[in-house]
Formats: structure tokens, sequence, C-alpha cells
């Protein structure tokens, strides 16, 4: 597959100042902010750029209020960004851009960008595990983060008004593999054959389009609970977790934000290759999260609130 991931976001809001506070919180590296544009970064050159919603040169937004306005896929090179605009092109989905930037409109209305990737290899190393006979982290101690720092953008979820049309979209003309599947209701895709086991994930929500979050790639379940716990002494609320996802695999936690959707810190997600089997599952609670905690920690006793998962996304 020609693209390798997510290279960018772009976002509408109504607050640029709390927008800007948040991704300084949220551990990404500021490149640029002016009153019309934010520009952050991940540790891999992944772009989050965030405009004032009433922009007039942003798309329309797909859901009221503040929101994901476009998505930017990166190709591996050129070579492989002309086959897959190719693909493109031949179910009719292309369209010009304003900036030069071939383009197209999901079922949803959503627009996605295209262009070989400017995104850089990073290289992380977790942090060992110790198992019994097994010891693979001697004479040092894990980890405790003060902060999360983001390694790139790892997937976005989309609520799909017509789901077999956005199944349909992302699987033929994005040509986007399937990792595991609820069957009418929900499917994972990721871009390449071996690679991790989600950049796009599909919920079907008759009628009502929408992001349901973005989320960021961290190094292991200590960045997430370290940055998770320095988000909620920063005073910004979790969605939902610390927990765990059981298909995928990756340890999660969700928050709310001035961006829009909620945006998630993971890690540990699976890692696909030709061998993968994808499977088919019955949708249902324990299927989203193996455990997880509702309302997240208290950022000063680092003890769980008490909270119940009223929010509607899924989770429950």
């Amino acid at each position: 597959m020609a693209f390798s991931g997510v290279d960018a976001v772009t976002f509408g809001v109504a607050d640029m100042a709390e927008a800007r506070r948040f991704l300084d919180d949220w551990g990404l590296r500021q490149v640029f902010a002016g009153d019309d544009r934010l520009v952050y970064e991940t540790r891999d050159g992944g772009e989050v750029i965030v405009r004032p919603a009433d922009a007039p040169d942003l798309p329309p937004a797909i859901e009221p209020g503040n929101t994901v306005r476009e998505v930017t896929w990166g190709a591996v090179d050129a070579a492989g960004l002309k086959n897959s605009l190719a693909r493109l092109s031949a179910h009719g989905a292309l369209v010009p851009g304003p900036d030069g930037l071939p383009r197209a409109v999901d079922p949803n209305g959503l627009r996605h960008a295209f262009r070989v990737s400017r995104r850089r290899q990073v290289q992380v190393t977790p942090t060992p595990v110790n198992a019994p006979g097994n010891p693979a982290r001697i004479d040092r101690r894990s980890p405790v983060h003060e902060r999360a720092e983001p390694i790139k953008l790892g997937h976005i979820v989309l609520f799909a008004a017509d789901f077999p049309a956005m199944r349909a979209f992302y699987t033929d003309a994005m040509g986007f593999i399937v990792s595991d599947e609820y069957p009418g209701h929900g499917v994972f895709l990721r871009c390449r054959k071996r690679g991790e086991h989600h950049n796009l994930f599909i919920l079907n929500r008759p009628g009502k389009p929408g992001v349901n979050h973005v989320a960021f790639t961290l190094t292991d379940v200590h960045e997430v609970i370290g940055g998770g716990i320095a988000m909620a002494q920063k005073g910004w609320r979790t969605e939902i977790g610390p927990g765990r996802h059981p298909i995928s695999s990756a340890y999660f936690w969700y928050f709310h934000n001035p961006l829009g959707p909620p945006v998630e810190y993971y890690a540990d997600d699976d890692y696909c290759t030709e061998a993968w089997e994808a499977r088919e599952w019955v949708r249902k609670p324990e299927l989203f999260a193996e455990w997880a905690i509702a309302g997240g920690i208290d950022g000063t006793t680092r003890r769980q609130k008490v909270a119940t998962d009223d929010s509607g996304r899924g989770h429950a």
C-alpha cells in the first residue's frame, strides 16, 4: 500500500487560545502560533493544524461545533502517491485542492488531502518487562513519566452516516486493509499490509456523520499513565481511561479538549503483517475495554475518580 499513515490533521475551533493551551499541555512541539493558525508537531513530524472555525478556506464541517475539517494522508514515496491517486481517480474520487494538493471527499463529506509523507522515522525503546525466569530489565527501575511526548498521529475514528458507503470508499478507493470488524457496525482499517493494527476505525451511526476521536501514539503504558496524570494535573477532563482495548491490545486514555472530539494517548497496539487473521466480532462493551476507569485518575491524589461513563460515544 502506498499510504503510510496520517500525516496531518486540521481542526476548526472557536477558541484559538484554549486550543493552543491544550496542545502545549498535550506534549506536542509548537512550530507556529498566530491568530489564525496554529501548527504543532509530533516527534516524527506529523502535523496538528488548528484554524478558526470560520476561516473561509476551510472545507465545510461534517458536524456542529469544533471538529476535524481535513485529514492529510502521507504516501511512502512519489511513485506510491501516483499509484494511489490513480486508484482514487479510477473511482471518481479526486477533486482539485486550493493549494495544489490532490484531494478527495469521503461519503461523510470529510475532505482528505494526499502528499508524499513528511514524517521522519523515529525509533523508541519501550521499558523492558520482567517475567519469572525471563528478566529483561536488570538493575534498572521502571520510569515515572512527568508528561507525554506523542510520537505520531496514530489513527482517526469516524462515525459513518452511511456505513456501507464509507467502508467501500476506504477499502476500494483508498485501498485500506481490514484488520478486524464488527459486521455492519464497525471496521478497523490499516494503510499497509505491514503496520499498526489500524490507522482508521469507522463506526456506524446512521444519518449522523462525525469524528469520534483522534489518537496519538506513545512509547509504552508507562508514558500513557504518566501523560494522562500530567493532563489531569493541568485540569483537563478525562473522557474515559486509563484502560486497555482487547481488539488491538492497546492501552489508552481519552481526554475532552477544545479541539472538538476527544483525543487519545495510546501505546502497545498490535502490529500486523500479511499473516494477520482478521476476525469478525460481536459489538459489546467488553470488546471496547478489557478494563477501564471512568473519569480517570485524580492528578493530586493519583487515585481513581468516582464517575460513570455517560458519554454516549460507544464506550459502553
